[in-house]
């Protein structure tokens, strides 16, 4: 004999709310992306997160939802994407380079980021110490090895002994940079000659600043001038003066050299770290890491352009020669 349910609508309300939690269950995470400025390491380094998140069970599209932003090297749409992901409430922000993790740091406190491209998060004022950050903010570090760079410079041109630098003087990160670039130098028996560009369209005059005043130019990963480095490459060959750059993309655009990181393994690395925090670990908990691995990268159609003999201990120890 069946059983006649007398409150119809319990059943209702329950399948409702089994429906509600099943579809809160399958719901994909979102991740606000915000970016600086688009050039090729910021971009890999965005790439290889999406694909180790890919390869950790995060499908785009399907298990995870990426809004993906630029601020196109101007700090105030910086600070206007950080206000948009905030009133998104997105579940997660992943800041590339300094100045837009600087922007979503000072916003948001209740919303983890993770960053990446940031030479020095303490300077920044990301974390209080890389060792334990201690605020909603951990990730990764590009801090490059502004020494050995140097050093390589002075293998390839032992001539070299006034070297300019060309930077952003309002990025944190290019500033830890140079900081370390006097000391080097200092021990390295080399003069360095400033030169700053506040945007990307003053990077060629301040290139062109240094003909005639040093016998090299050392550009750091400064987002302002990385993002206009054919301005510079430009200046560098017409003027046969040695570029040196501070990461690898720069020497495929046309720098001489460089020893450095890999920013889509950066983008790996940094994903490895947003998937404990997804899980439930604590970014204040979390240490800044770094990326140990460092390679030389030589450009040697850059070499005969700008009217350099590469000596072949650097030859032989490059990784990765460009003949173009």
């Amino acid at each position: 004999m069946l059983r006649v349910l007398r409150r119809p609508w319990l059943l209702l309300a329950v399948v409702a709310v089994v429906a509600m939690a099943a579809a809160a269950q399958a719901a994909p995470i979102r991740v606000g992306v915000t970016q600086i400025v688009e050039h090729p390491s910021l971009d890999q380094a965005r790439q290889g997160f999406i694909d180790r998140m890919t390869e950790l069970g995060y499908v785009e599209g399907v298990d995870v939802v990426y809004d993906i932003q630029s601020a196109q090297g101007d700090l105030a749409t910086a600070q206007t994407i950080a206000r948009k992901f905030q009133a998104e409430g997105v579940d997660l922000i992943l800041a590339i380079a300094t100045p837009t993790a600087q922007a979503a740091a000072h916003l948001i406190k209740d919303i983890p980021i993770l960053i990446t491209a940031v030479t020095d998060p303490v300077a920044a004022d990301l974390v209080e110490s890389i060792a334990r950050p201690g605020t909603n903010v951990t990730g990764t570090s590009d801090l490059t090895p502004v020494r050995a760079q140097l050093e390589l410079l002075k293998e390839i041109v032992p001539r070299a002994t006034r070297v300019g630098v060309l930077y952003n003087a309002g990025e944190v990160n290019s500033v830890v940079q140079v900081e370390i670039a006097r000391e080097a130098a200092a021990d390295l028996g080399l003069q360095l000659v400033e030169a700053t560009a506040a945007n990307s369209n003053e990077v060629l005059q301040a290139a062109q600043s240094l003909v005639g005043r040093v016998d090299a130019i050392y550009v750091p990963t400064d987002n302002t001038v990385v993002s206009a480095l054919e301005s510079v490459v430009l200046v560098a060959e017409r003027a046969r003066l040695p570029l040196i750059a501070g990461e690898a993309d720069s020497v495929a655009k046309g720098a001489l050299a460089t020893v450095g990181i890999d920013y889509y393994q950066l983008g790996r690395q940094t994903a490895d770290m947003a998937v404990r925090v997804l899980n439930g670990a604590s970014p204040a908990e979390i240490p800044i890491e770094y990326l140990s691995e460092q390679s030389v990268v030589l450009n040697l159609g850059a070499a005969r352009r700008m009217n350099v003999q590469v000596p072949d201990s650097v030859i032989s120890k490059a990784v990765r020669i460009i003949e173009e």
